[in-house]
């Protein structure tokens, strides 16, 4: 009996200040899951973003050596509710990784929090596929308040709501030895809080990147400074160093 693959592609424009998609590049995932990474070329502090998810690379401004601006104008998001909507427009910027080696992404954001922007954030990624992901958050809640936010995504979100932070800037990072990952925030880039930790089951092939989210209205220009990937992992990771 033959079988017939047709693999459909939708190409849709999503407008901000002239973000656009670009080439595909093709990268392993989950079987139930699509791929839609465009092809980029961004250079940060050493790190380098090949791959762009609704034309974040077009989003992006990176001034000297130590600053990265990234805007996003609102009602973009990236959250698969369990009540079967999908909101998939939030521009992400991705660096590849080889996950069959340790690694460890760092990076200091700056929220372009406002009055009126519930759910602003600025964000870290690990990212297979559309259905497979994984988001460390600096966000704005419901009240007000800012706080880190974790979602993971294995065809559906979870969303689980961490710690208030009384402060403009926080550093955040993705640890894994192949077989753990973690994730943390910091205020100095010393002491070290972990906030999730579970089997790392992505595929060997993966992305890891940075995105500005804002889901209801206005726009939310985050800054992201201080990025390092290594390729070692945190020796202990209960303390995240």
């Amino acid at each position: 009996m033959k079988k017939t693959i047709v693999l459909l592609v939708f190409a849709g424009m999503f407008a901000m200040q002239g973000c656009k998609q670009k080439s595909a590049v093709q990268m392993d995932g989950s079987d139930a899951g699509v791929v839609n990474v465009s092809r980029c070329d961004v250079r940060f502090n050493g790190v380098s973003f090949t791959g762009a998810l609704n034309g974040a690379d077009t989003c992006v401004a990176v001034k000297g050596d130590s600053i990265l601006e990234f805007s996003c104008a609102e009602k973009r998001d990236f959250f698969r509710d369990p009540n079967g909507s999908v909101s998939d427009n939030a521009p992400i910027l991705l660096s590849a990784i080889d996950n069959t080696k340790p690694f460890t992404f760092t990076v200091k954001v700056t929220p372009g929090f406002t009055e009126e922007g519930t759910y602003n954030a600025a964000d870290i990624f690990i990212y297979a596929n559309d259905t497979l992901w994984h988001k460390l958050a600096f966000e704005q809640d419901e009240r007000g308040n800012h706080r880190i936010v974790t979602v993971r995504t294995v065809g559906t979100s979870d969303d689980n709501n961490h710690e208030k932070l009384d402060s403009a800037s926080v550093y955040l990072r993705f640890s894994s030895d192949t077989r753990t990952l973690a994730s943390y925030y910091s205020f100095d880039k010393n002491e070290w809080y972990m906030v999730r930790l579970y089997k790392n089951n992505y595929p060997d092939s993966l992305w890891v990147g940075i995105s500005s989210q804002c889901p209801k209205t206005g726009i939310c220009k985050s800054v992201f400074e201080d990025i390092s990937l290594e390729q070692k992992s945190v020796t202990d990771f209960r303390m995240g160093n």
